[in-house]
This record gives C-alpha cells, sequence and structure tokens, in this order.
C-alpha cells in the first residue's frame, strides 16, 4: 500500500447553506481565514440552495463545490430535505456534506445520516469553540481527506 503525505492544503470551495445572518457570517470570517478556503458561497433558504446547485450542474465546467456545510433548520425546505435532493442526485452525492446545525436532537443526527451526511456538527455556542471547529473542518477536507477525483491515476478528473 503506498503511504501519501497531505501537508499543502487543497483550495476548496465551501457551499454554505445557512439562513441565520449572524451564524452564516461567523463561519464565513472563521472560513475565510484558513489559507486552503478559497471560495465561499451562500445560499439562505432550502431551495436557493436547491436551485443553485441545480445551476452548477448545468455550468459549461460543472464547478461544484468541494463540500457543503449545511444547517437543518431552513425555510422553505428544510436540511434534510436539502441533503435527500443533494445525496439522490447522480451528479452530486459525491460532495460531501457535513450537517452544521444547532441542533443535537438524536432525531436529527439519526435522519441525517440515514440520508448519508458524512458528518454532523452541533455549533458551538462560544466563539474560540466555533474557530477550533471550523479549523478542523478545513483541515480535515482540505488536507486528510482525498476525494476521489484527486487520487493517484485520475489526472484527468482533478478539480482546478
Amino acid at each position: 500500500m503506498e503511504s501519501t503525505e497531505h501537508n499543502e492544503p487543497r483550495s476548496l470551495v465551501i457551499h454554505l447553506i445557512e439562513d441565520d445572518d449572524d451564524h452564516a457570517g461567523i463561519v464565513v470570517r472563521l472560513l475565510a481565514r484558513s489559507a486552503s478556503t478559497s471560495k465561499v458561497e451562500r445560499s439562505r433558504d432550502g431551495e436557493e440552495a436547491i436551485e443553485y446547485l441545480e445551476q452548477k450542474k448545468l455550468e459549461e465546467k460543472r464547478k461544484l463545490p468541494d463540500l457543503i456545510l449545511l444547517d437543518l433548520k431552513l425555510p422553505k425546505k428544510d436540511g434534510h430535505e436539502v441533503l435527500q435532493f443533494i445525496k439522490q442526485d447522480p451528479v452530486l452525492h459525491s460532495i460531501p456534506v457535513v450537517i452544521l446545525s444547532t441542533s443535537d436532537a438524536e432525531s436529527d443526527r439519526i435522519k441525517a445520516y440515514e440520508l448519508y451526511a458524512n458528518s454532523y456538527l452541533v455549533k458551538p455556542l462560544e466563539l474560540g469553540s466555533f474557530k477550533d471547529l471550523t479549523d478542523e473542518i478545513v483541515r480535515y477536507w482540505g488536507v486528510w481527506n482525498i476525494p476521489a477525483t484527486e487520487q493517484k491515476g485520475n489526472v484527468s478528473e482533478q478539480r482546478p
């Protein structure tokens, strides 16, 4: 088995699906401090998120996000509906979706994992802990995780 060193963070495009402006502002500011986050895009409700992802699928170069951070308590379509849409779509289903919610309810966690969420994180109340959490998200998804499109030998499918 080949060993791979993961020292340099990959540039990440993160799609944040969050209706709360204060929470979104905190997440965007904290992610912007990370060298590996090249862009944070935001949708403010479930319908807007689905429309955004549908539009991304139609773009010529299909520049899909590298990671989706998804709140559960959204207007119009809730986070579980958005998650189900993403994971049932043959183009979108491989995008990692991390639930980032204030809800610690077991029923929400169970439903999210049944719909194939890649991770479930509860938003910390303290800013320092929130910073630590966003740093770890970027570190994991931007340094340690190896997406299928970037595996060795699959250079033609690599994202820029």
